[in-house]
């Protein structure tokens, strides 16, 4: 056995409240001190696995399109079937038929990829597309409308915004759920990260929900029950068959609009 063996598996993921249930027993619960853990936005963990700085990522989902030599762990995700609320499209006054110009949160690939498709999939039309940090009153000043993931979209005043729920509106056109995020592997870190049961630490996360909930409580300052709902309603952790219909079209659409060079077939653990 090679000394990495010996050692932790080195893992990355966001700390994000829509990932909190996979990563919470890594963090704080039967699996901690388990796995070398590092914490970052999810375009970095795909960075970061695509440089082999870590052996398995929480990656953007449509990494697993660009970055070569990697496994999915096949039943576990962060996915929404109706309304997500943490991935959304902000403008100031204009309709989404009206938007000519777009700001993307850099910490986002799948959803940046996601809004593109929309546009050109299902509206008709392109957008200027630019990529900035995730300060949403300087995006809509100089941009029509503003994508933004993760906490920060769920905490911004919504008065006088129009807002669009990036999996709603996914819903809208396709009538299937959306998959933002799935574990990935490393192909010459398989072995080591069979040390590691993705599967039990999502299942212990779920049961962790009302620790998840005070904890974020504490962090975003939003209401015990809206953090309990998002987590009971609007995002789940386990890839069924319509999610997996979905996350097909998904790659299926990126590939026919030129933002993945070819669709990968599915290979998992």
């Amino acid at each position: 056995m090679s000394s990495a063996e010996h050692s932790p598996l080195k893992i990355a993921a966001s700390s994000y409240l829509n990932s909190a249930p996979l990563i919470w027993s890594f963090l704080h619960g039967s699996m901690r001190n388990t796995v070398d853990f590092i914490e970052a936005v999810p375009a970095q963990c795909a960075q970061l696995l695509a440089q082999s700085a870590v052996e398995v990522a929480l990656v953007p989902v449509i990494e697993y399109q660009r970055i070569p030599n990697g496994s999915l762990i096949p039943d576990v995700c962060v996915g929404s079937k109706e309304e997500v609320r943490s991935v959304v499209l902000v403008s100031k006054d204009r309709e989404l038929t009206d938007i000519r110009t777009v700001a993307l949160d850099e910490s986002s690939r799948t959803s940046a990829t996601l809004v593109k498709i929309i546009f050109r999939e299902f509206l008709g039309q392109e957008p200027e597309w630019t990529t900035q940090s995730p300060n949403l009153a300087e995006m809509l000043e100089r941009y029509d409308a503003a994508l933004m993931i993760g906490d920060p979209a769920m905490v911004f005043p919504r008065t006088g915004l129009k807002v669009w729920d990036m999996a709603r509106l996914w819903r809208n056109y396709t009538d299937l759920g959306f998959v933002f995020a799935m574990w990935m592997v490393s192909d010459n870190a398989i072995q080591h990260s069979q040390t590691v049961d993705f599967r039990a630490a999502r299942d212990e996360g779920v049961r962790a929900k009302n620790e998840i909930v005070e904890h974020y409580q504490k962090l975003l300052g939003l209401s015990r029950e809206s953090l309990r709902s998002y987590l009971d309603e609007n995002i789940c952790f386990e890839v069924d068959p319509q999610l997996r219909a979905g996350l097909d079209l998904y790659f299926e659409l990126a590939h026919k609009h030129g933002l993945i060079p070819q669709v990968n077939t599915w290979k998992s653990l």
